[in-house]
């Protein structure tokens, strides 16, 4: 069979949550079909694809579509309208699992090509898996290993963006070694006590490695915390004096995990940022069930989840000296 020239992923829309657990497949995608046309349609409209997270995709997508016959309308299926303007696709994945949408888009498989979807239990699937795992990411990679035909794993972030990457260097020069630490949390219950950010922080300056945090400006008052306790640490999303200031947000953070040998992180955008850049990753998770689905996709992941702790699963449950070996181990793994 030749190589696909043309690929759709069909799912509903991305917010930035799920927009950046997706990124590593986004990455993966690009490397399994290297010479195809990549399209993404966001059925619903809207995807932070185009919006915040169009810098860090650039070169994994060619293609965004919002707009036209994408399966939503009723009217879409009942007409037996051609969606995408009657063009085919000689892989489509969809990613969803309502059926009459999938009956839709399965209308854009090429002839001779291949339509993957998990709609119905993979009743209109080409191809169906073994075991359909619970993870949202694992999902992802599945969907694309059916696709290939052979077993498809993590990948980061392949970031080209010539300043992205001068910016890196500039806020994290030479070699390091850096370690990562997002504290931050949409939630407070979401987060690991900060104390315990700075205790761990000050044993990894203790063993000789330097402490980077990964705070925004609405953090200010731990950063100065940070800067007290820990005056050796970085803190490079502030007080910016590099002359890349045009690159920033998570473009920024998937460039700079490039160049930690690990990082920590609560269950929260910036620990997706990480592991999207490549960074092994120690998360920091509330509720097992939430930790299982909706996990970050690391090129190794450490998780503890403070239900295993607690049965309120208190965040503060989480013992420092486990959280302190979880991420030896992920120091140690990369120097094997």
């Amino acid at each position: 069979m030749n190589p696909p020239k043309s690929v759709l992923v069909y799912s509903m829309g991305e917010v930035i949550g799920d927009g950046l657990i997706k990124l590593p497949f986004l990455a993966a995608l690009r490397q399994a079909f290297p010479g195809a046309h990549l399209v993404w349609c966001a059925a619903k409209g809207d995807t932070v694809y185009t919006t915040s997270l169009a810098p860090v995709v650039e070169g994994m997508l060619d293609e965004v579509i919002g707009a036209g016959v994408t399966g939503i309308a009723v009217s879409d299926f009942l007409l037996l309208r051609k969606p995408f303007g009657g063009r085919r696709f000689d892989v489509v994945i969809d990613t969803q699992t309502n059926v009459r949408r999938s009956l839709v888009v399965r209308r854009a498989r090429a002839r001779g090509g291949v339509f993957l979807s998990p709609s119905a239990n993979f009743l209109f699937s080409d191809r169906r898996p073994k075991v359909w795992p619970e993870s949202l990411v694992e999902r992802l990679s599945c969907l694309l290993s059916l696709a290939v035909g052979r077993e498809i794993g993590f990948q980061p972030v392949p970031l080209t963006n010539p300043r992205a990457l001068a910016a890196a260097e500039a806020l994290l020069p030479g070699t390091g070694p850096y370690v990562g630490f997002a504290p931050g949390a949409g939630g407070k219950v979401k987060r690991w006590p900060f104390a315990c950010y700075l205790d761990l922080a000050r044993a990894e300056a203790k063993a000789g490695r330097i402490p980077v945090f990964f705070m925004g400006p609405d953090e200010a008052e731990e950063a100065d915390a940070v800067r007290q306790a820990l005056p050796e640490a970085l803190i490079p999303e502030l007080g910016r004096i590099d002359a890349f200031q045009d690159v920033k947000g998570p473009l920024l953070v998937v460039a700079m995990a490039g160049r930690l040998i690990a990082a920590v992180a609560n269950d929260a955008g910036p620990g997706h940022m990480l592991a999207a850049g490549g960074a092994p990753l120690l998360s920091l998770q509330k509720i097992k069930r939430k930790a299982v689905r909706f996990r970050p996709d690391a090129r190794r992941l450490e998780m503890l989840v403070a239900e295993d702790y607690a049965f309120d699963s208190a965040m503060e449950a989480i013992p420092l000296a486990d959280a302190a070996a979880a991420l030896e181990r992920l120091i140690a793994g990369r120097a094997a």
